[in-house]
């Protein structure tokens, strides 16, 4: 049984989290220099066996694509060419960072891990996951 990764795909870092082969718990795995995210997942899938891939899709409120949005659907391209084997979805993720930023708040994380850009992007990528998740029913 494979996983299911998430990607929070930013044009600076992209956060990345990941199922457990069960598909029962999502868990921030890396946060990855965008422009190296596709080697990074290169060699994550010579270790791991992933099913299909999540990817976030930023909207306005009014559920329209937001500026981002052509980036992701340029990356979206890149990663079905590079891995055409992997089925991919995609899922809103508006309000991801901020929820995110509120999670580290709740758990207790001290201010100056919270001003840590990468710690947003795996926990805002595990969000993504989690919703993906209840919405599949998993």
């Amino acid at each position: 049984m494979g996983r299911i990764l998430a990607i929070d795909y930013g044009t600076k870092r992209t956060g990345l989290a990941v199922t457990d082969p069960l598909k029962i718990i999502a868990t921030a795995l890396n946060t990855v220099e965008t422009p190296q995210v596709l080697s990074f997942l290169k060699n994550y899938f010579k270790q791991e066996t992933v099913d299909e891939v999540v990817i976030g899709m930023p909207k306005r409120l009014n559920n329209t694509d937001s500026e981002t949005a052509p980036a992701v659907r340029k990356f979206i391209e890149a990663f079905s060419k590079t891995f055409p084997e992997i089925p991919i979805q995609t899922m809103d993720e508006r309000f991801t960072s901020s929820l995110a930023q509120q999670a580290m708040i709740d758990g207790g994380m001290k201010k100056k891990n919270r001003q840590v850009k990468g710690n947003v992007d795996r926990i805002s990528a595990t969000l993504i996951l989690q919703d993906y998740l209840r919405m599949k029913g998993y």
